[in-house]
């Protein structure tokens, strides 16, 4: 017999790793923008269907992973060695920069399978915060399974809204990667405490605060640079037009 209790904690689940995906969509939408566009949303879909896997194997050995703290680090270093790539390891300025560099083959994988290892290696360290949550809320597994699931549902779709977004306004990758330079902290931070170096952890609310701040600030940019761009796009077609005019036999005596 189901527990309503239980049905509760399911949908609060479900609300936490749709609140706590910003920082997760954020990171996987960047990794699968160097594809081409038609191969983005296969990848997204190809991990996703990975992290069901893990999702279901975590929950199973839950108990241990909250021992992982490990993962914590290697997944923070990982995460600010990104935006260091993006901001200074490849020499690029301004616009060069925001164009997501090309998706490369890596080992023995294709391009398009390593970018789905990276998604999926990526999903598995934001789970592990998510899982362990999951579990202090309930020690039943279907119910951490099924929160866990739909959870997923609920962050593939943010990661939809959030590709069509960056790819509207591309200087938002440098936002998305300022983002991801605060999530790497924070997961570093974490590790810090795991580990007794640091005595306070991180309020959820302020993550995700600083993490929407970010965000609409970098589209407020964004959005500004689009209007001047266009704005000085119609101006230099203004002018193209007239010195067109003034071209024109005829013009010049009347």
């Amino acid at each position: 017999m189901i527990d309503p209790a239980d049905i509760l904690t399911v949908v609060l689940l479900v609300l936490l790793e749709g609140l706590l995906s910003a920082d997760n969509a954020m990171v996987l939408a960047v990794l699968v923008l160097g594809l081409p566009k038609k191969d983005q949303k296969k990848a997204l879909r190809y991990g996703i269907l990975g992290a069901f896997v893990f999702r279901g194997i975590a929950v199973v050995f839950a108990m241990h992973l909250i021992g992982l703290s490990i993962v914590k680090l290697l997944g923070g270093l990982y995460l600010v060695y990104l935006p260091y790539r993006h901001f200074w390891g490849h020499g690029q300025e301004g616009g060069d920069r925001r164009t997501p560099p090309k998706a490369t083959p890596w080992l023995f994988m294709s391009a398009f399978w390593a970018t789905v290892v990276k998604v999926e290696l990526t999903d598995i360290v934001f789970a592990i915060d998510s899982i362990m949550v999951a579990v202090a809320m309930s020690q039943k597994v279907w119910v951490v399974l099924t929160g866990g699931i739909l959870g997923i549902i609920t962050m593939r779709l943010v990661i939809g809204q959030l590709l069509a977004i960056v790819q509207r306004y591309p200087p938002l990758v440098d936002g998305a990667f300022v983002i991801i330079a605060w999530v790497g902290a924070k997961l570093l931070l974490e590790w810090l405490h795991a580990v007794h170096v640091v005595a306070f952890e991180v309020p959820k609310w302020f993550s995700l605060g600083l993490i929407v701040v970010i965000f609409l600030v970098a589209l407020a940019y964004a959005r500004a640079e689009e209007m001047k761009k266009n704005r000085s796009a119609l101006e230099g077609k203004a002018v193209q037009l007239l010195e067109e005019e003034a071209e024109k036999p005829g013009t010049a005596e009347k």
